[in-house]
């Protein structure tokens, strides 16, 4: 997809204020088990990752979160992910954490691209076999799904948490007066075209009550994503800020579940044995 975007209007001041809630965070430090590493998007700017690593051949999850988190808020979320045998390698965007610059939606979605192949690139020297997958959550479900469209070859699955189709109703939603500042669907990120053409596995994981993307338009994705494998997930009584929390341990195992199938694990099934009468 090159750098021809077309993002403009959505970098508009009236869209980023509410679609991007960034907040420094140059004090802390990787838990144990986790590495820092900056990635270097443009002369003089890098974005900030955390990298929470499994074994040498596990699947790895480059993961970018929603637009009021940063990577440290994953930091008691990482090591739940290398106890279930997967590594969460988690970035942030330009003005979150330790990232210089500011965002933009055409910042961001360029600089996936630079992060990916810098990942990419790090996993092959430190000799990490496993798996890629891309995931994204929120508003990080359109950089998940910007890579898993333009790098099919190099990616083995896609998962979406908190996803959403259209971007004009979501923006409407954060407070975005669109029709004032002239925005349409053919402005927005084309998530529905994107997923459209994704035939990697994939998972989406939704929240039953998401006040901010309501779990019907989410179906609209799985509904249209090409992929011969794919599974809908829908969190009972959790909204968009507590699917992880309502899940606990099971979010993982599902994710675990889908890597498996990815790696053509089987499931590990107890039986019992049938009474004969």
């Amino acid at each position: 997809m090159g750098d021809q975007f077309g993002y403009a209007k959505l970098d508009q001041p009236g869209v980023i204020q509410l679609l991007f809630h960034p907040r420094k965070d140059v004090d802390s430090n990787p838990p144990p088990g986790a590495i820092d590493y900056d990635i270097v998007v443009e002369e003089g700017v890098q974005i900030g990752a955390r990298f929470h690593m499994a074994g040498l051949e596990d699947p790895n999850i480059l993961f970018f979160h929603g637009n009021g988190e940063l990577v440290s808020d994953y930091d008691s979320i990482g090591p739940m992910y290398n106890e279930h045998g997967l590594s969460l390698l988690a970035v942030d965007y330009r003005g979150y954490g330790r990232s210089g610059g500011m965002p933009t939606v055409t910042f961001m979605m360029r600089d996936a691209h630079v992060i990916f192949k810098e990942v990419r690139s790090w996993l092959k020297d430190e000799n990490r076999t496993g798996p890629l997958v891309v995931m994204g959550r929120s508003l990080g479900s359109a950089c998940a799904l910007e890579l898993a469209a333009s790098y099919q070859e190099d990616i083995s699955g896609l998962i979406i948490d908190s996803g959403f189709p259209d971007t004009v109703p979501l923006l409407n939603c954060l407070g975005v007066d669109t029709k004032a500042l002239g925005i349409t669907e053919e402005d927005g990120l084309k998530n529905i075209q994107k997923i459209a053409q994704v035939v990697k596995p994939t998972l989406i994981i939704h929240a039953q009550h998401d006040q901010f993307i309501p779990v019907m338009t989410a179906e609209i994705l799985q509904v249209q994503c090409a992929a011969r494998s794919k599974e809908f997930r829908m969190v009972p009584g959790a909204d968009h800020n507590t699917i992880l929390s309502r899940t606990g341990k099971l979010y993982f195992e599902l994710i675990k579940r889908f890597t498996n199938k990815i790696e053509g694990k089987r499931e590990k099934r107890s039986f019992r044995r049938k009474r004969t009468s």
